[in-house]
């Protein structure tokens, strides 16, 4: 499986979520993670970047919701909003467990 992290340069959420990441999918063979700098509006269109960070799993975002327009901006994740609805820049680690799983 090949988890892809669509970035722009200076995303706060880049590092936490590759923290995450990394954690859960130490000691897995099976799991290639990489990053992609997103650097231009020509490059967001092209990836159909909806903002940073996006995470694919085999080329899938697997956190379809209602996405932003494409371009260079910052990412929120509805799925895992709190209990006031304040969507995080990167799901919980819960989710990432479960999508790791439902994709492995």
């Amino acid at each position: 499986m090949n988890v892809s992290i669509l970035h722009t340069e200076d995303c706060p959420n880049l590092e936490p979520l590759l923290a995450e990441l990394r954690r859960l999918i130490d000691g897995r063979d099976d799991v290639t993670l990489t990053t992609t700098p997103v650097r231009s509006d020509d490059d967001a269109l092209l990836l159909g970047f909806h903002g940073s960070p996006t995470i694919l799993i085999d080329g899938n975002d697997p956190f379809p919701g209602p996405s932003g327009p494409v371009g260079l901006s910052c990412r929120s994740y509805p799925c895992c909003a709190d209990a006031a609805g304040r969507a995080p820049g990167y799901p919980t680690r819960e989710r990432l467990a479960e999508v790791l799983q439902l994709t492995s």
